[in-house]
């Protein structure tokens, strides 16, 4: 079974909300055969967006993909889970819409049992036993199979009338998975796990940080700048290791913050943008995945033979959503406007949501800013209210907006002077400037043991004589990157001389040779 999210309703009017009562049959019908039908709404405001520190549950240990979690001496936040859906009104989902998503699995899949139809919208079966019951009266669906187990354990398939339907919905809107969660539904659950509300201490930051060479008091500088989950515009010369730092804050927000949860898609003003990326998201809950099948075959798999009922996952979240570490997503020279904006295709009639977006929760790293297309000052424009509000606003094809949390550790790294890229006014939103400046000696030589160790080569104090001697002492910066660099050159030569690799003056000079440019 995919895991990839398909596509969507086409858009309608509705300003954003959750929907709080489910359609009566009536509204159901207006909603599958065309006439739109008007919920009791509810709009999420931009207050929903501010975490509550008494909310978010506290508990000493670093959490494991697993319920029971092994206990730690390391505090890390648990972020709740969003809870498993027991009847229609609690998806925030109307009886049309869920009708229209079993319309769309029976005809990409054809017959199938109760039971996998619970399994691909990932939701109880009770839920959607509703729309299947629906579909039988309006002779959609039909019953082929069936056996003592119950209608979970029956055989649907879709009538002549019922294909029709389905060709309809897949006109209107080509996605098919699992059902999207509302549009607060996803608020309340990023307020949950803001990074804002992550735990740091000077301990567990060292810790994260093993295995790199910092100048003393980087990790002081670090520290607050993640304790308040506010921006940070990290700039000095290149090749000293500010990607190394925005990669090390993703390491850290891994280990030590918890897991949170980010849904395969989201659903509002009747459109469907999908947010879960396999490529970018790193799940945790691969082995509590649901498995097709017979379910009188699979009662591991959460069939209840008391209730007649299927409990998808692990019966303790919400399956519409994945379990993931905390992302760290990295854009450099490549960044856009439009890659900040709603991605819509024509075709599939769904949005892709943008990158920060599918980083709330963890990083998001702009490297290389200033090198962007496009200029840095309209790429600040465009985030002067996300960075200073923590929501931002996008867009849908129909032109109506609607606010999403803005909650990631965004981090601006740049090898250019940042009085030459922005004024102060964006400075200010900047919350926290850390300068990583080129190494001294001393810090450099560790750096270089360090890489020598890495690759088991022994280290020679005579090849950093030489670097200054010849090179650094001479107006050259030393670069925390050389002697990594450099350490692949030697072995590269030694490896076209077949001769032991050492790191002595004379290989180090062939090297320095082939990198430094002199003009």
């Amino acid at each position: 079974m995919s895991d990839s999210t398909g596509s969507q309703r086409s858009p309608g009017s509705l300003p954003p909300s959750r929907i709080e009562a489910h359609h009566s049959k009536d509204d159901a019908i207006k909603d599958l055969f065309g006439v739109p039908s008007r919920p009791v709404v509810r709009t999420a405001t931009a207050a929903q967006f501010i975490v509550n520190d008494d909310e978010l549950e506290e508990s000493e240990g670093m959490p494991l993909p697993s319920a029971g979690r092994q206990r730690s001496q390391n505090p890390a936040v648990l972020v709740p889970a969003p809870r498993v859906p027991t009847n229609l009104k609690e998806t925030g989902l109307g009886l049309g819409a869920m009708a229209e998503f079993v319309l769309k699995e029976l005809y990409v899949h054809g017959n199938m049992f109760g039971a996998d139809i619970a399994r691909q919208l990932r939701l109880p079966f009770p839920i959607l036993d509703e729309a299947l019951r629906f579909l039988k009266d309006q002779r959609c669906v039909e019953v082929s199979q069936g056996d003592l187990l119950g209608r979970v354990s029956y055989r649907f398939s879709l009538t002549d009338m019922g294909r029709v339907r389905a060709r309809e919905c897949f006109e209107s809107c080509r996605y098919a998975g699992p059902a999207p969660v509302t549009l607060e539904q996803y608020v309340e659950q990023c307020r949950r796990q803001a990074v804002s509300g992550v735990y740091c201490n000077p301990q567990t930051i060292m810790q994260a940080f093993q295995g790199m060479v910092l100048k003393p008091g980087l990790l002081d500088e670090i520290g607050p700048a993640v304790c308040s989950g506010r921006s940070i515009f990290v700039y000095g010369p290149p090749g000293n290791g500010k990607t190394m730092i925005a990669k090390g804050l993703g390491r850290y927000l891994n280990l030590y913050c918890g897991e949170i949860y980010v849904p395969y898609a989201i659903q509002t003003e009747n459109s469907i943008i999908t947010v879960f990326d396999p490529i970018l998201h790193k799940t945790t809950d691969d082995a509590e995945q649901p498995t097709t099948g017979n379910p009188a075959q699979t009662t591991s798999a959460g069939y209840n033979t008391s209730s007649g009922s299927l409990v998808v996952g692990n019966g303790v979240a919400d399956p519409r959503w994945r379990r993931i570490r905390r992302p760290v997503v990295i854009t450099g020279g490549e960044l856009t406007l439009d890659m900040l904006e709603l991605q819509y295709s024509k075709v599939s009639q769904f949005y892709a949501a943008p990158l920060h977006i599918k980083a709330n929760g963890g990083v998001f790293l702009i490297d290389d800013f200033g090198r962007q297309l496009v200029s840095p000052r309209d790429l600040l424009n465009r985030w002067i209210l996300p960075l200073e509000e923590r929501i931002d606003y996008l867009t849908l094809a129909t032109g109506r907006k609607f606010s999403v949390p803005f909650e990631q550790l965004t981090i601006f790294s740049t090898n250019l002077d940042p009085g030459d890229l922005v004024d102060d006014a964006f400075l200010r939103r900047i919350r926290h400037k850390i300068k990583i400046e080129a190494p001294s000696r001393p810090l450099f030589t560790e750096i270089f043991k360090m890489a020598c160790e890495q690759r088991q080569i022994i280290f020679r104090e005579e090849a950093v004589e030489y670097l200054y001697s010849n090179h650094y002492d001479r107006g050259r910066l030393p670069r925390s990157s050389d002697p990594r660099d450099l350490l692949e050159i030697v072995v590269a030569i030694c490896r076209f001389r077949n001769i032991a690799v050492e790191v002595s003056q004379k290989l180090i000079a062939d090297a320095a040779a082939r990198f430094f440019y002199t003009g």
